[in-house]
């Protein structure tokens, strides 16, 4: 398969949110100048990133919206649904299992862990917290290809090799480390802080 930068993974998720807006309003058709208005980019880019999955749109017309929605979600996957695994029942995690855009994109958070006993045993968002002792019972019981770990940094290496044994080949990782994982695992981590110091750094030099 092709190696397409995780950057243009990213712009074609943008496009697809503009096409279902485009989509709710009833339009048709949409051109290359549009999208790139939209995304902060050029139209050269939205035609480069389009040309990476083949030929969409005809020259002069612009996209189709509808089709062009289509065959976005099927490049990004999400024509099917994913059962996803939280661990980790704190503030954050709290809040990830309350988005709906989640649920409304195709992911299911479908199991809750944490360590904690005064968490293990209530309800966030009508999913019980689990045991994370239990963790081996409950994902091998169906299967989980994703999974979300909001755990301090000193557990989550360990708690992320756990996963992947049970099969988890996605995780989005928010403790604050690296982990190292198999090559056929997809890892992608998100700090908070360093995405406020970026947007420091915007601020300190415009």
């Amino acid at each position: 398969m092709r190696k397409v930068a995780e950057s243009t993974v990213r712009r074609l998720s943008l496009y697809l949110r503009y096409l279902e807006e485009f989509a709710l309003h009833g339009t048709e058709t949409v051109s290359s100048e549009t999208l790139a208005h939209l995304g902060g980019t050029t139209s050269a880019q939205v035609r480069k990133d389009l040309s990476c999955f083949g030929s969409f749109g005809k020259r002069g017309l612009g996209y189709a919206v509808p089709e062009l929605a289509q065959h976005l979600r099927e490049i990004l996957g999400l024509t099917r649904r994913y059962r996803v695994a939280m661990v980790g029942a704190g503030k954050i995690g709290s809040a990830l299992v309350s988005y709906r855009g989640f649920r409304e994109r195709g992911f299911d958070i479908a199991a809750i862990f944490d360590s904690d006993p005064d968490k293990v045993g209530r309800q966030w968002n009508g999913l019980e917290v689990r045991d994370i002792a239990d963790m081996e019972v409950v994902l091998g019981e169906e299967a989980y290809e994703m999974a979300v770990i909001v755990t301090p940094a000193d557990v989550a290496q360990a708690v992320s090799e756990r996963l992947i044994k049970l099969g988890v080949k996605a995780i989005l990782n928010f403790a604050p480390v690296q982990l190292a994982v198999p090559d056929d695992v997809v890892v992608k981590h998100v700090n908070l802080a360093l995405e406020l110091e970026t947007l420091s750094y915007a601020l300190a030099n415009r």
